[in-house]
């Protein structure tokens, strides 16, 4: 298509983004269900783009447009939020209309905020397994697995500057969740005692607090929109519902980011 030809509907591919919400009921609330999730889901890609160039520039030691970068997630995870506020005017009569017709299908399934999750560090190889049926999508989350999370990087980082990260740190996660060790704490120490000397490591240790208490404020606001409008039932996808959520709100990215502010 010419230049002189592209639209504003074009360039969006509105056409297609419009068309893609299918009902498979006469529920009236079915479209906002559909609308708000579809969203999510576009708010998620843009969290993925701007995360994985962000750590590519922390391999490089180029934190600056990181910094950038990572700020812009902060700030769509901030739209993730609000849309359960959206969601949430559903009563539990309207969701009672449209659940018959969701079968097994979940948010649970969301193979990018699986792969947003792994690449935090919030790392459950089992949790590949509900994927399998898309070989792609299983690859593309197995191949997380494989790599340094993007605060494996922040440590690898971190020794390349001097401090002292101990041997098999970043390895370890490979195999599930990063989990404490006080070496990586008394390191980010160093750099909360001293921001002045440490300012970009003490800036991006900022930024990634940001970015873990965003995504806890999403968990809680699904908690609290499922307990609002559901109640304690179980979850389309299998899960237990509410203990499902409330156990997911205890696991952390980066565990030595928060007790850095105890040992100061």
């Amino acid at each position: 298509m010419a230049k002189n030809d592209v639209t504003y509907s074009s360039y969006l591919d509105l056409d297609r983004i419009l068309s893609a919400q299918h009902p498979a009921s006469d529920a009236h609330d079915e479209f906002l269900f559909i609308i708000v999730h579809q969203a999510s889901e576009l708010w998620l890609k843009l969290c993925l783009h701007e995360l994985e160039a962000a750590r590519e520039l922390i391999i490089a030691d180029d934190l600056s447009p990181a910094f950038k970068m990572l700020a812009r997630v902060a700030q769509a995870q901030r739209q993730l939020i609000s849309s359960w506020d959206v969601l949430a005017t559903m009563t539990p009569h309207d969701y009672s209309l449209v659940r018959p017709h969701l079968g097994k299908s979940s948010g649970f399934q969301s193979a990018q905020y699986r792969l947003m999750e792994f690449i935090l560090g919030g790392r459950n190889p089992d949790m590949v397994t509900m994927h399998e049926a898309v070989p792609e999508v299983a690859a593309k989350l197995r191949a997380e697995l494989a790599r340094p999370s993007l605060y494996g990087e922040v440590l690898r980082l971190l020794r390349r500057r001097g401090f002292a990260i101990p041997d098999g740190v970043v390895e370890a996660e490979f195999g599930g969740p990063h989990e404490p060790i006080a070496k990586v704490t008394e390191a980010w120490a160093q750099v909360y005692r001293d921001p002045k000397t440490h300012w970009d490591l003490y800036e991006l240790a900022e930024k990634l607090v940001d970015l873990e208490y965003h995504f806890q404020r999403w968990r809680f606001g699904h908690l609290k929109t499922v307990e609002r409008v559901i109640g304690f039932k179980k979850g389309t996808g299998g899960t237990a519902g509410i203990p499902y959520l409330e156990s997911v709100l205890k696991l952390g990215f980066f565990p030595e980011l928060l007790a850095v502010r105890t040992e100061l």
